[in-house]
């Protein structure tokens, strides 16, 4: 067995895996497996916000879109983790295959935070493009793992098919030594949330207190410094909110699936394969829903995912700003997690409020879970319409994110020309 060999299968960070992750800084890498949503549709649309339990009509229904600003259905704000086409081709020369190959293999992957820009609306039937590539590569110990740890942002650029972007999505994600985890202990004190029926009553009342402003505007003018948004209820996570999130997001980029396809991956990738207790290979991300393979990990159960998280303090943003708003920045980081059987109160309140009606509107949001632990904070930039100066003007990237989109749809892939054909029955 191999040095690199031996680091994977213990689970192990190596100065070589460091080394070729800062390399790649910059470069676009071919994303494993095709987008689930190829194309964005008002089906797919409305499975996503489905995933996310927000039951906003602007996000479901074409003929309530068709009344608002916007004329018609828009995608929920993370909706473009689901879709994409990928226009940059496949690595040929050895080298570059090399440097790309097997990072941090045998480690636990946690998701860390997000920060994303939006600055034009999804629609049916309109594609998006997108490029990915690696932003920043940071080197630290870690608290969780007691060892090791690699923190990589990568950033996910979605234009449409001029190039304009529609999104930028910087995620971040924690490459942190397994062996480690199973040592530290650090969460062995924390069990599974039991509820009574006193305590999941109140769960149900914050359900039905739920605000969503919708056709009435939230008006720059009546917006105020230390003004609390009406929360929004999240939880108990369940599997079947784990299974739900997979309907519409798909699977991440890993290309997981059913039956053969399994079959084909596991010989693509059998780094993400471990045996379970009944000696069947199953995919690492099964953590998930697994509550042995979670607990075999030192994690008490199955979590939930960050894009998850993500999509639960936009939901709470949209419902304030109502459908004449737009949500132009979000940044979150994540400081715990979210077990199944946790609920989570997603709550936000305004910081910062500029002097010019245009000026954006500045907030604090959070998810606090039944332990009142902050496990999700973050900031927010929302856009309001005003009394004074009318409807809200979007956001314009800058020159250089510009540049980019130009370079993203000058690449010549026929994925796009293939979708519009199969979108109009060609």
């Amino acid at each position: 067995m191999t040095t690199a060999e031996a680091a994977a299968v213990e689970g192990r960070i190596t100065d070589e895996d460091i080394a070729r992750a800062k390399a790649q800084i910059g470069i676009p890498v071919n994303q494993r497996d095709e987008a689930w949503n190829r194309l964005p549709s008002a089906d797919a649309i409305s499975h996503f916000a489905f995933g996310c339990g927000d039951d906003n009509p602007l996000f479901h229904d074409p003929g309530y879109g068709a009344t608002t600003r916007w004329h018609g259905q828009i995608a929920p704000p993370t909706f473009s983790i689901s879709t994409g086409l990928d226009q940059t081709p496949r690595f040929t020369d050895p080298e570059r295959k090399k440097l790309f190959r097997g990072l941090f293999r045998g480690t636990g992957k946690y998701y860390a935070g997000v920060k994303w820009t939006w600055y034009q609306p999804i629609y049916a039937g309109r594609p998006v493009l997108a490029e990915n590539y690696t932003l920043d590569v940071q080197v630290k110990e870690s608290e969780f793992s007691g060892g090791r740890s690699v923190k990589e942002t990568f950033r996910y650029l979605y234009v449409d098919i001029d190039g304009n972007p529609l999104a930028t999505r910087d995620e971040s994600y924690i490459n942190a030594e397994r062996q480690g985890s199973k040592k530290s202990g650090k969460y062995s004190h924390i069990t599974r949330q039991h509820w009574t029926e006193e305590e999941f009553a109140k769960v149900e009342q914050a359900y039905d207190a739920e605000v969503r402003r919708g056709a009435e505007p939230q008006w720059w003018e009546d917006v105020a410094v230390g003004d609390e948004l009406p929360a929004v209820m999240k939880g108990p996570l369940t599997v079947v909110d784990i299974i739900s999130m997979h309907m519409g997001w798909g699977w991440g980029g890993y290309g997981v699936g059913p039956l053969k396809y399994a079959h084909q991956l596991r010989q693509r990738m059998p780094a993400f394969y471990q045996p379970d207790e009944y000696g069947v290979p199953d995919v690492v991300q099964r953590l998930h829903w697994d509550s042995a393979r979670a607990q075999a990990l030192g994690i008490p159960a199955p979590y939930d995912y960050g894009q998850m998280r993500a999509a639960w303090v936009s939901h709470l943003l949209t419902n304030w700003i109502g459908d004449d708003g737009w949500l132009a920045e979000m940044d979150l980081q994540l400081r715990g997690f979210n077990y199944h059987g946790d609920v989570h109160r997603m709550t936000g309140t305004v910081t910062a409020k500029g002097d010019e009606p245009d000026s954006a509107v500045l907030l604090d949001v959070r998810g606090v879970s039944q332990r009142e632990e902050a496990t999700t904070q973050g900031t927010a930039k929302v856009l309001l319409p005003s009394k004074q100066t009318g409807a809200v003007v979007l956001p314009v990237a800058d020159e250089d994110l510009r540049r980019r989109g130009a370079q993203v749809v000058s690449r010549v892939s026929g994925k796009v020309g293939e979708e519009m054909r199969r979108l109009h029955g060609e």
